[in-house]
């Protein structure tokens, strides 16, 4: 599959888009073609139906996460979409980053301990829901970045007793305030890596894909930052969850107007991010554009 970035994001007034709307943030999203029903049926781990043919045909297995870029930019826009729709009020929120003491390596651990970590913080302090993301360091270690929602104020908790639930190294609690966009925020990092990391660790980088951060979501860094775009994408292991939510989060709600309608009904003007994309695979005849608006109400 080919991906080629297009310059014109223009969508036509008339042109059927879907919504997504996260609080007060709305995505609109247009495709040249769209299809509603799904063409291959998967029958094992290692080999799925075409439906209009009746063939048969094996699975093509990654190695790491960085052969499959389109699929983890999938991921952390869902996950920036879950988070977008959930965190309403940031006074019933706590940002909770959970790293080990040692360099800890095994993600099945991982899991089990945030697990464990979770049934502490609930007998302790009673029931929220919860959106945590794993991220792993340049040296390979794992550390979690966790949202926990409560449906009332947040209790103000001293980070030791944090660190006595989590119980395997160190933890930090984080402010959402005066962000706007804490979707964008606090997946940021999740797929590129900082340019230090990146030496330090003999991860290999293209020179192009090196940038330069003076802003995250909407708070203006002292000093700007280098980071290698997808950098991190290698240390993710096949098939592993970026992210996992708790039973009680919820999706964002999808609706479908023509482009016009919808932003005369929502009162939206300029996007605040734009792109367009063109997706191409010769072998299966297949060319799609894709268009993505991003507004943000809160950003006049």
């Amino acid at each position: 599959m080919k991906i080629d970035v297009l310059q014109d994001t223009t969508i036509g007034q008339e042109d059927y888009v879907c919504v997504k709307k996260m609080n007060h943030i709305y995505e609109i999203c247009y495709l040249e073609h769209r299809n509603t029903i799904c063409p291959i049926q998967k029958l094992d781990k290692d080999s799925y139906i075409v439906l209009n043919t009746g063939e048969v045909k094996d699975c093509n297995h990654i190695e790491n996460r960085a052969e499959n870029k389109l699929q983890v930019s999938q991921s952390l826009k869902r996950l920036r979409d879950y988070i977008n729709t959930n965190v309403v009020d940031v006074n019933n929120c706590k940002w909770i980053t959970l790293t080990y003491a040692e360099n800890m390596t095994d993600t099945k651990r991982l899991y089990n301990d945030f697990k464990k970590f979770v049934m502490r913080f609930k007998y302790k302090y009673g029931n929220f829901e919860y959106i945590v993301a794993c991220e792993p360091q340049g040296r390979g270690a794992w550390h979690c970045h966790c949202i926990i929602i409560f449906d009332k104020k947040a209790p103000f908790i001293p980070n030791k007793e944090i660190e006595s639930l989590w119980g395997h190294g160190f933890t930090k609690t984080n402010k959402l305030d005066d962000i706007d966009n804490i979707g964008a925020y606090l997946t940021a990092y999740l797929g590129d890596l900082d340019l230090a990391s990146c030496k330090e660790n003999n991860i290999s980088y293209n020179k192009e894909d090196i940038k330069e951060i003076t802003e995250i979501g909407n708070i203006k860094l002292k000093t700007p930052k280098k980071f290698v775009k997808g950098g991190r994408l290698s240390m993710y292991p096949p098939g592993f969850n970026i992210y996992r939510i708790s039973r009680g989060i919820k999706k964002p709600e999808k609706e479908y107007y023509s482009y016009h309608v919808i932003k005369e009904k929502a009162g939206l003007r300029l996007p605040t991010y734009s792109k367009a994309i063109q997706l191409t695979d010769i072998e299966k005849n297949f060319s799609n554009k894709i268009i993505y608006e991003y507004y943000n109400t809160k950003r006049k």
